[in-house]
């Protein structure tokens, strides 16, 4: 994984905050200074902020668990949906279905049916309806895809959430509260870092300040997920040897069972008695 550069992220405008009459005072201890009333983000502490929270995406993903990014304003759903489908990691990008969450078995019911369909589409006999039942059918499926299509594969509650623009995507981060699951976030001057586990300061609006941080994110899950498949080729190779090992101490214990076992002394005939 790369190191987080601090030029990298001037030149992508990572440190612009918003004007001062619109700031967060929970966000005071990552502003570096006011300049013509606008904020200046440390960018010292985002990069450490930054590490922090990659660290831990890494450990998610080594484990084998999901992680969902939630980016939904204009300048954000284009560069997650491209970038997140290379660690094949769920993301919506479209709208936050309320209770996505907190009532997630809605949210299956709803990604069965669209599979149900699917399923009646490929179906040879779909043909023979009518084609206004048809052109039903398809826009349903259609509308299902475009709000649950990256989440489909998603068969339970995810691991931890990645959001864009805490503000926007507020009901996102209260549900994720509300279950305990562990949230990062991309935060600007006008956001509250409380409500974050692992905030990141910085540019929320800018979508090359909003790639930046993420690319940073993606190499992260990405390398914890090849340390997984590492681990899970070394434990395969490694478990035939291990039987051989058990094998031939059970023949070893059977044997040192032989040895050691005391053989019973002959028992001499007792002469006969002559008469």
């Amino acid at each position: 994984m790369t190191e987080l550069k601090f030029e990298e992220l001037l030149d992508a405008g990572c440190h612009f905050g918003h004007l001062k009459r619109k700031w967060n005072p929970k966000m005071a201890p990552y502003i570096f200074k006011e300049h013509n009333g606008i904020h200046v983000i440390d960018l010292q502490k985002t990069i450490a902020k930054a590490e922090e929270a990659a660290a831990a995406l890494k450990q998610i993903a080594k484990s084998g668990k999901k992680v969902l990014f939630v980016a939904t304003k204009k300048q954000a759903k284009d560069v997650v949906a491209d970038m997140v489908k290379a660690v094949d990691m769920p993301f919506v990008t479209e709208r936050w279905p309320g209770g996505m969450l907190t009532n997630f078995s809605t949210i299956r019911k709803a990604v069965k049916k669209m599979n149900a369909l699917d399923q009646m589409m490929h179906d040879k006999d779909f043909n023979n309806i009518s084609k206004r039942e048809r052109l039903q059918v398809q826009r349903e499926r259609a509308k299902l895809d475009k709000n649950l299509g990256s989440i489909a594969d998603l068969t339970r509650l995810p691991s931890a959430l990645f959001v864009i623009d805490i503000n926007k995507e507020h009901i996102a981060v209260a549900e994720a509260r509300r279950l305990n699951i562990p949230t990062f976030a991309i935060v600007d001057t006008n956001c509250n870092p409380d409500l974050i586990d692992f905030p990141i300061p910085a540019n929320d609006d800018a979508s090359k300040s909003i790639a930046a941080i993420l690319k940073y994110m993606i190499e992260a899950i990405q390398e914890g997920l090849n340390e997984r498949m590492l681990d899970k080729e070394n434990n395969v190779e490694e478990e035939p040897e291990t039987e051989e090992v058990e094998n031939n101490d059970e023949e070893n214990k059977g044997e040192g069972r032989d040895e050691a076992r005391p053989r019973r002394p002959r028992r001499k005939s007792a002469p006969a008695n002559n008469q």
